[in-house]
């Protein structure tokens, strides 16, 4: 990030130095709470198997598992350590969970920060936010990520063609093996489960990540839905003010307009950015439920506008 751009966001270089120092120690804490955390679910569901409270763990497993994806998040930045090998360690595995390949990801996600909130090139507007009640329930859903994710990976390995525009195309023999050795992986699983005839991959993996999909769907759709179509980070990013729970699961990032502006500075340190420029983050949230609550109470009345504006047209 250059001096200029530094300015503009309030804080002197010097500062940003000091903030953006990582950790190995701070990394490997807060990796090894979210990987107690997953055992403790996963233990959860392995006491419940034959009970009626199968289901609820199994949903409490699989919301644990998805926000391995802030895990992953971090790592790509590779703030998560202060060395490069677990960042990268972290990154492949979390990535392999989630069907989300670390290097794609990484190209993605590098084209959101720079074209945030731009129709045309942020990769995170190639689908339209939410415009009625019930694509915000799909979308919510996790099935439209599932869907991508299957024909991505899979047209990726299976016809070596890469079509996205964040892909440098010097890249593209990268995003096609990496794929390639992900679906490997995936059928080794496969193979492995038939021919020992296990369900665990299943119970403690699949399922749960499809259970658990949509809290992180309810988690990254509060990033950026409803903020300005704006360059500025602090107008086109949400903070939500949230819980210490949900921090701790979230690697920090529901500082998020922090991120955006200062993506070097490692999750651990993102508390303190809050406290030197939240005050001129612009969009701000009291807490998730609040604000999922806001936004279908919008869409509500837009789908009612809609339905009385369809009847009076019919009545004329």
């Amino acid at each position: 990030m250059d001096i200029d751009a530094i300015a503009i966001r309030g804080l002197d270089r010097e500062t940003v130095r000091r903030l953006s120092q990582r950790s190995d120690a701070r990394g490997f804490l807060q990796l090894a709470v979210h990987v107690s955390l997953l055992s403790a679910s996963g233990f959860l569901v392995w006491a419940s198997r034959g009970h009626l409270w199968l289901a609820p763990a199994l949903v409490l497993h699989g919301l644990v598992l998805s926000f391995l994806f802030c895990a992953l998040h971090e790592s790509i930045h590779r703030t998560a350590f202060a060395s490069r090998w677990p960042n990268e360690l972290v990154a492949w595995i979390c990535a392999a969970l989630l069907m989300l390949p670390r290097e794609y990801f990484r190209f993605f996600h590098f084209a959101h920060h720079r074209f945030t909130q731009d129709p045309a090139r942020d990769p995170e507007l190639a689908q339209s936010p939410p415009s009625t009640v019930v694509s915000y329930l799909w979308r919510v859903s996790g099935l439209p990520y599932w869907y991508d994710r299957l024909t991505v990976t899979l047209r990726h390995a299976l016809t070596g063609r890469v079509a996205e525009p964040f892909v440098p195309s010097a890249k593209s023999s990268l995003i096609v093996r990496e794929a390639r050795i992900l679906w490997g992986c995936y059928l080794c699983v496969i193979v492995a489960s038939l021919y020992f005839r296990r369900a665990d991959a299943l119970i403690y993996w699949v399922l749960p990540a499809i259970l658990g999909q949509p809290f992180l769907r309810l988690f990254l759709l509060s990033e950026h839905i409803d903020c300005a179509l704006v360059d500025d980070m602090f107008a086109n990013t949400r903070t939500t003010y949230t819980n210490a729970t949900v921090l701790l699961l979230a690697w920090r990032m529901p500082y998020h307009a922090e991120h955006h502006c200062f993506p070097s500075v490692p999750f651990h340190a993102l508390v303190k950015l809050n406290a030197l420029v939240g005050k001129r983050t612009q969009v701000t949230a009291p807490g998730y439920f609040a604000l999922h609550r806001k936004l279908l109470r919008q869409l509500r009345t837009v789908t009612s506008s809609t339905v009385r504006g369809q009847r009076e047209n019919n009545i004329d």
